[in-house]
């Protein structure tokens, strides 16, 4: 790969040592970089810390890190004390077990790295693992130190190699639970599940990331432009506020059953019931006469 790597060290399976190399899978490098500079001069500012309460500049060398025990009064805690409290690393992707990949819960996803193998001569301890993964469908969970932290790491086999994404802990998601506690149950109708499942039918389609629009990004590069040419700014025009309308209404009309709100597509076992009966009224007259 042409980017450096990130991290390098082995993937542990048991007795079975992989060396590995890291590289970053998602970067917010290509995106457009401001700064903050001096209206007046043109020039580019510095950030300067000062003490909140005398409101003076404070030396590199007498600015630490504190913990907040009560409003304004802080815990210092030196560099070498926090340096004392990162984990000592090996350099070791330890596996400890391994889970079905139906079975991850994607809220637990944080940043997702490539693996490679380190080189040429562990090619093959590489591709048993990645194969092993893919074939069980499998996905391995380990830990190792990365910038700074004891990570827990979820590998899995992508493509020609893996992928492995750092996990958040427990404490750091919120629970689903009480996320969505205040919803109530509702039943929903058959006609609307129907309707809502033609739509999901019409609509599929297939995960194309290279069609997505970053719209704020594209908008911010076209402003850059418009400014280094000396153009005019021309404001983009604000869309209309989507405005909340009908449910059912709107799935029949999402799914072609009408324009206008009073026109609904009957269902296949209305229809038929309809037709029946117009049949039966239509058949009544020459039953009577015969008779």
């Amino acid at each position: 790969m042409a980017a450096r790597a990130v991290w390098t060290g082995v993937i542990k399976i048991a007795e079975v040592v992989c060396p590995v190399k890291m590289y970053t899978a998602a970067t917010t490098s290509e995106r457009i970089s401001l700064h903050m500079v001096n209206r007046g001069t043109g020039n580019r500012l510095r950030r300067i810390y000062v003490d909140n309460k005398t409101g003076k500049p404070v030396e590199a060398a007498d600015q630490v890190k504190g913990y907040e025990t009560a409003q304004g009064n802080y815990v210092i805690l030196e560099p070498e004390e926090i340096k004392a409290a990162v984990p000592n690393s090996d350099k070791t992707l330890a596996v400890d077990r391994f889970i079905a990949c139906n079975r991850i819960e994607p809220t637990f996803f944080d940043k997702p790295y490539y693996l490679l193998p380190a080189s040429d001569a562990t090619e093959d301890s590489f591709i048993l693992i990645r194969e092993a993964l893919r074939r069980q469908k499998a996905a391995a969970i380990a830990h190792t130190v990365l910038f700074r932290r004891l990570r827990p790491v979820l590998i899995r086999a992508h493509r020609k190699g893996l992928i492995a994404t750092t996990l958040n802990f427990d404490y750091e998601v919120r629970s689903a639970g009480e996320a969505f506690h205040d919803l109530e149950s509702h039943k929903v109708e058959p006609e609307m599940l129907e309707l809502a499942r033609h739509i999901l039918k019409t609509k599929a389609g297939k995960f194309e990331p290279e069609k997505f629009t970053d719209r704020y990004e594209q908008a911010l590069a076209e402003l850059v432009k418009a400014k280094i040419e000396g153009r005019k700014i021309v404001p983009l025009r604000q869309p209309e506020p989507t405005k909340a309308n009908d449910l059912l209404e709107a799935l029949r009309l999402s799914a072609g059953g009408g324009t206008k709100a009073g026109a609904r597509k009957p269902t296949a076992k209305k229809a038929a019931s309809t037709k029946k009966t117009a049949t039966a009224e239509k058949q009544a007259p020459a039953r009577r006469k015969a008779s």
